[in-house]
């Protein structure tokens, strides 16, 4: 997270045991966020219809609700960064839904704060949340196969003008493909590339790579931007053009 930020990014802890979520509450705002709670899918809906939140934890375990559902529904209007946590013993299963479903970030429970607290700055700092606009950051768009990606406005648009939308974790993927175009990446380094948090399993990146075709393909089923090369990792075929 940028120190020099006007704000403080804005935290929503999506927790409905009481002690863990002030237990989180606390210890973000000691250390210079703002963060709200909620419990629930009606908690969470006014929080965004009040004050759109930096970034969202949410747990995947809400009583009688889903946190994926939950999810689904974030996902449905907003690309606000999501970092989901659990407890439950089919974790793997978790994750993978999770990111199918646009989260950012994972992590199981018992988990330290210390930590949670390094991945949330890890991603404000690729949001950049609550920065001051930088008059001399260099403006730079990527035009590829018709397509075109704004990486200061962070903004794609489809060969028809058509703007697509991207969670933080498809748009840093996007980046590290443009940034490399015409060579093959393992997925470590698609992973060291995204600055993704992967401590259980690494092929979460297939996952992410999967979501991201979905939106630049025309079949994600015979992809011709994203390739994979079998044994090694994926390769961004287009031209890039820089400008």
């Amino acid at each position: 997270m940028n120190h020099e930020s006007s704000r403080a990014a804005r935290i929503l802890v999506v927790e409905d045991e009481a002690a863990v979520q002030q237990m989180m509450v606390d210890y973000l705002e000691e250390n210079g966020l703002s963060a709200v709670a909620s419990s629930d899918l009606e908690e969470t809906a006014n929080h965004f219809e009040t004050s759109a939140p930096d970034l969202v934890i949410l747990d995947l375990q809400l009583g009688k609700q889903d946190g994926l559902d939950l999810l689904r529904e974030i996902r449905s209007h907003s690309d606000v960064p999501v970092i989901i946590v659990t407890g439950r013993r089919c974790d793997e299963i978790d994750r993978v839904v999770g990111l199918e479903l646009g989260a950012d970030d994972y992590l199981n429970k018992p988990f330290s704060l210390k930590e949670l607290l390094a991945r949330i700055r890890a991603i404000m700092r690729r949001r950049d949340v609550g920065a001051p606009p930088q008059q001399d950051q260099e403006r730079r768009h990527y035009h590829f196969d018709g397509w075109r990606l704004d990486h200061r406005a962070r903004r794609l648009t489809d060969p028809n003008g058509v703007p697509v939308a991207l969670t933080n974790s498809e748009y840093t993927l996007l980046i590290a493909f443009v940034d490399a175009p015409q060579r093959v990446l393992s997925r470590e380094q698609l992973l060291q590339a995204t600055r993704m948090h992967e401590d259980i399993f690494d092929r979460s990146i297939d996952v992410q790579v999967l979501r991201l075709r979905r939106k630049l393909e025309d079949d994600a089923s015979a992809p011709r931007l994203i390739r994979t090369e079998r044994g090694v990792g994926y390769m961004f075929a287009a031209s890039v053009a820089r400008l």
